[in-house]
């Protein structure tokens, strides 16, 4: 079947005459319809835009025909883009995110938009005004979030691939909980212009696919220099697939005392160490490494990623787009009653958190102190890799939790992130890779690069599928 085959078959398939870019749209956008009101994976499916762009797709492109879902958090010109907001549910994008842009200029076609926890502010994707997502390997359970419909969609085979968003492992979190391979480049690596803003500092664009082949295939078109985002870096993309050596003897793998310690539920420890001794199989070096800011990272990431939310909202006021309140009775009724209904309660209490640590009497005491608490982590991974190529860690402390368990408890979910949140402060590469399962449930191998060495990181997680199958599992009742 067409889901189950590889992103560069796909495309020389197409290229071969074997299939065509409109029988792939009809395949995947007949899987969305049967299988995604189990997920609600999507916020708005676009056949009929599809299966036009379909028709008039090149088949010489480097991703050419390929279908794709894109994480409603980009802007596609002339379809809603609601960062899973009822205060954006109206907005329909003028313009295309220039990640949007760039794929649809190698040849991909989009399928529609995927699910998200509002604005990008959740670990579970139960944020979303559209209702929570599912986890395919079990709908009791959470995919994890924000860009939790993309690694569903991926995992349920709804698209061979799907973009998403990292500000603090809003891909690595969801792509380990779903058993699928999702990548954060570099910050700067794949342009900010036209996807909207949660935490300016942090965010990065990335994707999801079954493997790192295919994550290679789709990061190598997305990324690149954009002089219209001023958080872009001039510099040089190299070929990620040709990059893909498989050879990994010789490499050194630092592995984090730190990320090691209590907390990593046992059967998911079983699995990250059956990782690591599968690369010591392949040939790397395994060291243990200190990296002695990690512990603050949670309590650094809730004081900057929300003081950069209250700036990046403040322009949803109900004046010029987005929701508005009906009969305002003046200008603060106006701004107070369109915000109150229009951001969710976790984006409500992000802000106030933010404006908080903003005022003139808590800047300093902790703004400032945690942009150089920031410092001092992005100093322990370059100290690290200057004795180390990689460094590998678990993504999550355990399996996908219930959907419902943690709403109640905003510090345990926050907490989820504690492993993924040090690279996202840095700055660094990082992925997800499927290691395993634990209690029926997929676990996810975190893999950790040096700033701007996605190819590095994508050749050592290719390295390993090749020896293992876990990124070839199907959740049941999605073969």
């Amino acid at each position: 079947m067409m889901h189950d085959r590889s992103i560069a078959e796909l495309i020389a398939a197409v290229r071969a005459g074997e299939t065509t870019p409109a029988a792939l749209a009809d395949h995947f956008l007949a899987r969305i319809e049967r299988l995604d009101p189990q997920l609600n994976a999507l916020i708005t499916a676009t056949p009929e835009r599809a299966r036009a762009a379909a028709a008039i797709a090149p088949q010489t492109g480097s991703l050419a025909g390929l279908p794709i879902l894109h994480k409603d958090i980009f802007c596609t010109k002339e379809v809603k883009t609601s960062c899973g907001s009822r205060m954006l549910d109206n907005f329909v994008a003028p313009y295309d995110a220039t990640v949007v842009e760039r794929l649809h200029g190698a040849g991909t076609v989009t399928l529609g938009k995927t699910n998200m926890d509002e604005f990008a502010m959740g670990s579970s994707n139960e944020n979303s005004y559209y209702g929570p997502v599912k986890n395919p390997w079990n709908l009791d359970h959470v995919p994890g979030g924000s860009s939790g419909g993309s690694a569903a969609a991926v995992a349920a085979g709804l698209a061979p691939a799907a973009t998403g968003t990292d500000t603090g492992g809003s891909i690595r979190q969801p792509a380990a909980l779903c058993g699928v391979t999702g990548i954060k480049p570099t910050y700067g690596r794949v342009s900010r212009y036209g996807m909207i803003a949660f935490a300016s500092s942090l965010d990065q664009g990335g994707c999801f696919a079954r493997s790192a082949e295919d994550c290679a295939h789709v990061l190598g078109a997305m990324a690149g220099f954009d002089p219209r985002d001023s958080t872009s870096v001039e510099r040089d993309v190299p070929d990620y697939v040709g990059g893909l050596s498989g050879d990994v003897a010789g490499l050194r793998i630092g592995l984090p005392r730190e990320y090691f310690a209590d907390g990593l539920e046992a059967e998911s420890r079983a699995a990250i160490d059956a990782a690591i001794a599968q690369y010591e199989a392949l040939g790397a070096t395994i060291v243990w490494i200190d990296m002695p800011h990690t512990d603050l990272a949670v309590s650094t990431y809730y004081v900057i990623a929300p003081a950069e939310a209250s700036s990046n909202l403040a322009r949803y006021d109900g004046v010029r787009y987005g929701h508005r309140c009906d009969n305002p009775q003046d200008l603060d009724d106006l701004y107070t009653r369109s915000r109150a209904e229009g951001f969710g309660a976790e984006v409500q209490r992000r802000i106030m958190v933010g404006a908080y640590v903003l005022s003139a009497g808590y800047y300093d005491a902790y703004y400032v102190k945690a942009q150089k608490t920031r410092r001092l982590i992005a100093q322990d991974f370059q100290s690290a890799f200057e004795s180390v190529d990689l460094i590998a860690a678990p993504v999550t402390q355990a399996p996908a939790f219930k959907l419902g368990e943690k709403a109640d408890d905003p510090v345990s979910m926050y907490l989820n992130d504690v492993y993924t949140l040090p690279a996202s402060l840095a700055g660094v590469p990082g992925m997800s890779v499927p290691a395993g399962f634990a209690h029926g449930l997929p676990v996810g191998l975190q893999l950790i690069a040096p700033w701007f060495e996605e190819a590095r990181l994508l050749n050592a997680a290719h390295a390993y599928q090749q020896v293992t199958d876990w990124h070839t599992a199907r959740p049941a009742g999605f073969e």
